[in-house]
């Protein structure tokens, strides 16, 4: 049976888009590069490449889908008919499907985390005993599989349910109480003695710090952090009225977003600095030092749970988004069709996953460029396909689309000025795909040679 797929309101595709955009790219990523990459600096170049060119790459992915009212292979094809164009989405499908296969896995190890501390297993230990449990709990072929299994079940069963009853649904749910959860978190770290030094080392930017490698790391997370580049925003947009204020959802998406980096970095970093713990520890961040700081506070893992389930509703609705594009791709919009497909893809996902669980254990010598199977995968897709998705997108759309046309699609449900149209025109035109490349000739190490 053929259902029209489509958001039942305009704050439901909010929060949705919100929510996968913000996920683990925004909670756990963001505050372990920040505190690698320099703090203020990072956050500074993040918040540059957020607005100038995360901004106007998620309104062309809106435009895109939202014109077309198709998936993210019909969408280009409609564009451009007779054309190339279309690989695009299938670039976009490509790199969701690797990204689901590892992203599910850090999604286990919160479900792991969240049983053991309700258990009472992190209770009392020392930061060497938090490494140890961690390094333990990871290595170990039966845990981390299983628990990658039922995260992809969680979301297989969403996804399945449909865009309104599932998706929708559950994201309303999940989104007020991700802000609410960090408020709390929030107000318990600052007020922790010597907070104000973690405050500072988040918002005051030291620009010696900064080098390529963080600049490059800066773009990725824009674009990781909002979900760009890969068509995610071309499904989700594809399920809007025509008449949808676009330029209104892209702020407030993109305006969530950053509260939501800060938010975290917030509840993390004053914390980490009051306990005189570092916050250069690198992806371990949140598993190895945060139960350090929280088991030293009154209640504190009582905090720590509610951090995990945070934690955990963040990471689901961006797994949504994920195997969604891939779902709705496949049924077209048949019912029947998007519960089989959800089950097939997603546990095909869960399979190609298992090596990447695997990386921290009993594979963990395996390598590819040097790099563990998880470590290039993320690098694969964070560092290139992303980039790439968005670096053709940024050429399609001023190239394929007219621009009177774009800015009648633009100004439906919305009076935005022929000012702000420009200027957003300009940014797609020109700076987006020029700053693209030439991160992209960085990673590809051209700059070096010269």
């Amino acid at each position: 049976m053929k259902e029209n797929q489509q958001w039942s309101s305009k704050l439901g595709f909010i929060l949705a888009a919100a929510g996968s955009a913000i996920g683990l790219g925004a909670i756990w990523k963001f505050p372990y590069i920040a505190g690698v990459s320099g703090g203020g600096a990072f956050f500074f170049i993040f918040l540059l490449f957020t607005l100038l060119l995360g901004l106007p790459l998620l309104l062309a992915e809106f435009l895109i889908g939202r014109s077309t009212q198709k998936d993210a292979i019909e969408s280009y094809k409609s564009i451009a008919p007779s054309s190339k164009w279309h690989s695009i989405g299938y670039l976009g499908m490509i790199t969701c499907f690797i990204l689901l296969s590892f992203y599910s896995v850090i999604g286990g190890w919160i479900i792991l985390y969240l049983v053991k501390t309700i258990r009472g297993d992190l209770d009392g230990l020392s930061q060497q005993e938090y490494g140890e449990l961690f390094g333990a709990t990871i290595s170990d072929p039966v845990l981390s599989i299983g628990a990658h299994l039922i995260f992809m079940i969680i979301t297989i069963v969403v996804v399945a349910m449909g865009v309104q009853k599932g998706i929708e649904r559950t994201s309303k749910f999940m989104m007020p109480a991700l802000f609410i959860l960090f408020l709390v978190l929030i107000f318990r770290s600052v007020t922790l003695s010597g907070a104000m030094e973690g405050v500072q080392f988040l918002f005051y930017p030291d620009f010696s710090k900064l080098t390529s490698e963080t600049i490059l790391a800066a773009l990725g997370q824009s674009f990781f952090t909002l979900s760009v580049g890969v068509s995610v925003m071309v499904t989700y947009s594809s399920y809007l009225p025509k008449d949808s204020n676009l330029s209104q959802s892209a702020i407030s998406i993109v305006g969530m977003n950053i509260m939501i980096v800060v938010l975290a970095g917030l509840a993390i970093f004053p914390a980490v600095f009051s306990f005189g713990l570092e916050p250069n520890a690198g992806p371990v961040l949140l598993f190895n030092v945060l139960p350090t700081v929280f088991n030293q506070m009154t209640f504190g893992m009582v905090f720590f749970v509610a951090f995990l389930l945070l934690f955990l509703f963040a990471s689901l609705t961006s797994a949504f988004s994920m195997l969604e594009i891939i779902v709705s791709v496949l049924s077209k919009g048949d019912t029947k069709a998007r519960t089989k497909w959800s089950w097939i893809i997603g546990l095909i996902i869960f399979a190609v996953g298992v090596p990447s669980a695997l990386s921290f254990g009993i594979w963990s010598e395996v390598s590819i460029f040097n790099k563990t199977i998880f470590d290039a995968a993320d690098y694969l897709v964070s560092n290139i396909l992303m980039p790439v998705g968005a670096l053709l997108i940024s050429i399609f759309v001023p190239m394929k689309m007219k621009k009177s046309h774009l800015y009648d699609e633009l100004t439906k449900g919305n009076a935005l000025s022929k000012r702000l149209f420009n200027v957003w025109y300009f940014l797609m035109k020109y700076v987006a795909p020029i700053a693209i490349f030439l991160v992209l000739l960085d990673v590809l190490g051209v700059w070096k040679r010269f």
